[in-house]
């Protein structure tokens, strides 16, 4: 597996959330609506849930290892830290 693009949409506000971000594999597979949220030690990203029946969230997508957890938290955050390093160069087109 190997993640072919990462996108980043950084969110101007005062909550936790930092940012959405949407991941391809092998150009073929992409995972929306991952979020970038702010914790007392960092930045870190969680995967798409909703919400069940008894209030709780359930991951829609996740990895199934620390490794694979790990190649993903670091490439999306690589690519936030990036955005916000330079936001001219990240804006995307509305075509």
């Amino acid at each position: 597996m190997k993640i072919t693009d990462v996108r980043v949409r950084v969110i101007g506000s005062e909550s936790r959330l930092k940012g959405v971000a949407t991941i391809t594999f092998n150009n073929s597979f992409v995972v929306h609506d991952i979020k970038i949220i702010e914790g007392e030690s960092g930045v870190f990203i969680a995967m798409p849930s909703k919400k069940m029946p008894n209030g709780s969230y359930r991951d829609i997508a996740h990895p199934i290892n620390s490794e694979t957890r790990k190649l993903l938290e670091d490439a999306i955050i690589a690519e936030y830290e990036n955005v916000l390093a330079n936001p001219e160069a990240n804006v995307e087109d509305d075509e």
